[in-house]
């Protein structure tokens, strides 16, 4: 009778966790993000979304040449936030966070970006002011 009840006392007690973790842990399957990305042009918006869309989870990636906003839907079950910016960041583009803050693109990443998408120099930036090469 002793096992009995501490059996069933273990089965409720797996249940009962079970069921806490599943509320914690509650990812959407279709979740719609929003991020700013670093860029100035065509090609980077080009090299921008197809980051995005490589990374396992990713189902619709679209990059704003104006507004440098990159709208993403994705399966939280499947990936995080970081692994697409990260991704992104790996092909030279700057991922910029709230208040200013930024997370940056390695200088070697950087380096592999065309030299009319350098985004960074602010001459190349003036020059594309206005235009969608």
């Amino acid at each position: 009778m002793k096992k009995i009840i501490f059996v069933l006392s273990l089965f409720l007690l797996g249940f009962t966790t079970q069921a806490q973790e599943v509320k914690k842990e509650k990812k959407k399957k279709n979740a719609k993000i929003t991020m700013e990305v670093a860029g100035i042009c065509g090609m980077c918006k080009t090299r921008i979304e197809t980051a995005a869309l490589k990374t396992k989870g990713v189902k619709f990636a679209v990059w704003d040449v104006k507004s440098h906003q990159l709208k993403l839907i994705m399966d939280e079950r499947k990936t995080e936030v970081g692994k697409v910016q990260k991704n992104i960041m790996n092909v030279g583009h700057d991922i910029i966070l709230e208040k200013g803050k930024k997370r940056v693109a390695t200088e070697e990443a950087y380096k592999t970006v065309h030299p009319c998408s350098k985004y960074r120099d602010k001459k190349i930036v003036l020059e594309h002011e206005g235009d969608l090469k």
